[in-house]
């Protein structure tokens, strides 16, 4: 017995001693293939990964897309936030990489804000010539919000690259549907260069109730829908949103290194009104406050970081502002007005927080005046201010939403490119 023993530990040593040289041999053999493979991605045109966690945007995936835009006239969808991050960790605008590699560009549809996103909210943005590249700049939040036929003619492609946050009534998702149904109609390609939803880790809010369609909020989805750009385009497809259900011919250029719960920073304000991380974050919160009569910053440099109204009291909102006219909010709510509140720069959210416009509802002294009929479209329904009118809880409002989140949470699983 000793001897069988031993002689199986013996061979036990062996094996053991063959797989690791096997083991090592296979990792050795993935390196250098890796470096092969990168040596060929990179002369593709393909941006080199940085780091393998860091999150790379389809833009940044040039020889996953640039090939199809070869020999092709193209029209683009874009802003400020169309940036490519190079090697070196710094941006260039995607219009500028997509010219330097020689394709050939015939027009530029810029959304809500313009194309270097410095319009005001609802600020109408016209048609202009950019002055830097000499390309048509064509405004989709003007006389027009959908790209004409016109527009189109001899286009042979729709490249779409726009930094969304992830909230239902961000007119960039308004913009997307349009430029579908338009590339529908017209029977164009679309691409979209997929980005980061910085709100993607969740879902919430009151899903939209069709008699409330408005550009503000054009299908039945939650307020935080908890999608990237690109699964919300496959989205509209395979729903048939599109205008008489026809779909478009949808490609989406995915993510690298991406989950819905991976970090990821905006290099650029995607909007005027939305300067940093801590403002996007609580967008989703604070906005709900744009159709009531209270200010969520507008005029100041804290732009949905903070809330407040005059009529408020100081007593329970010590923290006070004032708006005045600014390059973000050329005629802010309240302004040159004290307004009482509160200061949410250092608040932390992981859903949307209701208690804040439940209190201020409750605080406020002529609730007759509170609410603006703006409230219902931002709401997509008009039961969440009946609800906040009668006295409910937040622990009650949010059990009348979670039949519907149920229901667009099994719709939204069928698109959804990356793990949650």
């Amino acid at each position: 017995m000793r001897i069988k023993s031993t002689y199986f530990f013996r061979a036990g040593q062996s094996i053991a001693t063959i797989r690791l040289v096997a083991l090592i041999f296979s990792v050795l053999s993935l390196f250098f293939l890796s470096c092969k493979s990168n040596q060929k991605v990179e002369k593709s045109g393909k941006v080199p990964l940085l780091h393998d966690t860091i999150t790379h945007t389809g833009a940044e995936d040039t020889g996953a897309y640039l090939p199809l835009l070869q020999h092709k006239k193209v029209a683009l969808v874009a802003n400020q936030t169309s940036l490519i991050r190079n090697a070196n960790g710094k941006y260039t605008h995607l219009v500028d990489t997509l010219l330097a590699k020689k394709i050939t560009i015939r027009k530029v549809f810029s959304p809500e804000h313009g194309f270097r996103g410095k319009a005001d909210a609802g600020e109408k943005v016209v048609d202009n010539i950019d002055v830097k590249t000499g390309l048509p700049l064509i405004s989709l939040y003007g006389s027009h919000k959908r790209p004409t036929p016109e527009q189109l003619k001899n286009i042979d492609l729709i490249l779409f690259d726009l930094q969304d946050v992830g909230v239902r009534f961000y007119t960039y998702l308004s913009t997307l549907h349009y430029v579908m149904e338009a590339a529908a109609e017209n029977h164009i390609p679309l691409i979209v260069l997929d980005r980061p939803n910085p709100n993607a880790s969740y879902i919430d809010g009151p899903v939209l109730q069709e008699k409330y369609h408005s550009f503000i909020g054009m299908h039945p989805v939650p307020v935080v829908y908890g999608m990237s750009i690109g699964e919300y385009a496959q989205m509209i497809n395979g729903e048939r949103w599109l205008r008489n259900g026809q779909p478009c011919d949808l490609q989406v250029i995915k993510l690298q290194n991406y989950t819905h719960h991976s970090p990821y920073k905006l290099p650029v304000k995607p909007s005027p009104n939305l300067p940093n991380a801590q403002a996007v974050s609580l967008y989703p919160s604070l906005c709900f406050f744009e159709g009531t009569s209270v200010s969520c910053g507008r005029g100041t440099s804290m732009q949905f970081q903070i809330f407040g109204d005059p009529e408020l009291p100081p007593s329970s909102y010590p923290f006070s502002f004032t708006p005045q006219p600014n390059e973000s909010a050329k005629h802010p709510k309240h302004q040159g007005k004290v307004c009482y509140g509160k200061d949410l720069r250092k608040a932390r959210v992981h859903a949307i927080n209701l208690q804040w416009l439940l209190n201020a509802y409750a605080s406020y002294p002529d609730k007759t005046r509170f609410f603006k009929p703006f409230f219902t479209k931002l709401a997509g329904t008009e039961a969440l201010q009946n609800q906040i009118e009668l006295g409910y809880s937040e622990e009650d409002i949010r059990k009348t939403w979670e039949p519907e989140l149920q229901k667009f949470i099994k719709i939204r699983a069928k698109y959804l490119l990356y793990p949650e």
